[in-house]
């Protein structure tokens, strides 16, 4: 505690919690791991693969892209 008995901002201490609670996981932190190499792929390998950026191969200004863009929502 502080020396003038206030308790420390509602942030610090939600973050002091999961600090302490991640210091002691011991299959949590594989666990994380995991999920963290899971994430990197889904969106960032993935997206480089499967979702190409169209509008900047096809279009070489934003006003056509914006143009491309209305006529697509508007069209369909």
């Amino acid at each position: 505690m502080n020396s003038d008995n206030k308790k420390p901002n509602i942030f610090v201490r939600i973050w002091r919690f999961y600090i302490d609670g991640f210091r002691s996981m011991t299959l949590g932190k594989t666990l994380w791991t995991i999920i963290l190499i899971k994430l990197f792929v889904m969106f960032f390998i993935i997206k480089l693969f499967f979702f190409p950026n169209i509008l900047n191969r096809d279009y070489d200004n934003d006003a056509d892209r914006a143009k491309a863009v209305a006529a697509n929502l508007l069209n369909k």
